[in-house]
């Protein structure tokens, strides 16, 4: 079977950069529309946008994690993740990635089962179901997924995002981020897709900025690509 089939970017990076405009905008109007009342903690993270400026390779992110309102059990969260080498022969990790879900939240401890789909530049579109355990605070971001997604290959994910930013000063805080993808196909029995992305570097106020590492694998060979750079991140 073949285990990269290309899809046209051509088509996909425009729906990429319209959803990720929605999402950020919306999110915001609806903070404006509905204002949260003074004193109370947000009901989500922020929207953090960031660039990853690499050796080998540009990256650029968009996390949005969204209540539908302060006391619904429904929230979405979605990613989306361009890479694009800057050798222009060479054609492997240039990949546009946005994976989305609506999460429905049991109980106050963090759980919840989700139903949502991952469009992929590589790979096409792929509904999928899972499981998610998130956890936030001024000092912690902490999300884990696991979702099996239904296409030919019946891949098995494990993601993970973990953020820790202790302050250093009044104006300053650390920030520090580890982010992961395990991807195994239950049908073909083999390694699909994984990655480990590290950042560390300092935050004031909306800003961040500092160093980063990302180590991707690819295909049941694990061919392997480094990326060592600098980061910029924005939380709207």
């Amino acid at each position: 079977m073949q285990i990269f089939r290309v899809i046209s970017k051509n088509c996909f990076l425009p729906t990429f950069v319209i959803f990720s405009l929605l999402v950020t905008v919306s999110g915001k109007a609806q903070e404006q529309v509905n204002p949260a009342p003074p004193k109370t903690v947000s009901m989500s993270p922020p929207i953090p946008l960031e660039l990853f400026f690499g050796h080998e390779q540009l990256n650029f992110q968009l996390i949005v994690k969204k209540k539908f309102s302060p006391t619904s059990k429904f929230d979405l969260l979605a990613i989306s993740i361009f890479s694009e080498n800057w050798d222009k022969e060479n054609k492997m990790g240039n990949s546009v990635v946005i994976p989305f879900q609506f999460n429905y939240n049991i109980g106050k401890k963090g759980f919840a089962v989700a139903a949502g789909g991952e469009g992929n530049s590589v790979t096409g579109f792929s509904p999928q179901l899972g499981v998610e355990h998130s956890f936030a605070n001024r000092k912690v971001l902490a999300i884990t997924v696991v979702n099996y997604l239904i296409n030919e290959e019946q891949d098995l994910k494990l993601f993970g995002l973990y953020e820790f930013k202790p302050p250093i000063n009044e104006s300053w805080s650390l920030y520090t981020r580890v982010q992961f993808v395990y991807n195994y196909s239950l049908a073909e029995n083999h390694h699909n897709r994984s990655f480990l992305y590290l950042r560390a570097g300092v935050k004031r106020g909306p800003l961040g900025f500092g160093l980063g590492a990302n180590w991707d694998q690819y295909g049941p060979n694990r061919i392997a690509k480094d990326n060592f750079g600098v980061f910029t991140r924005w939380e709207f």
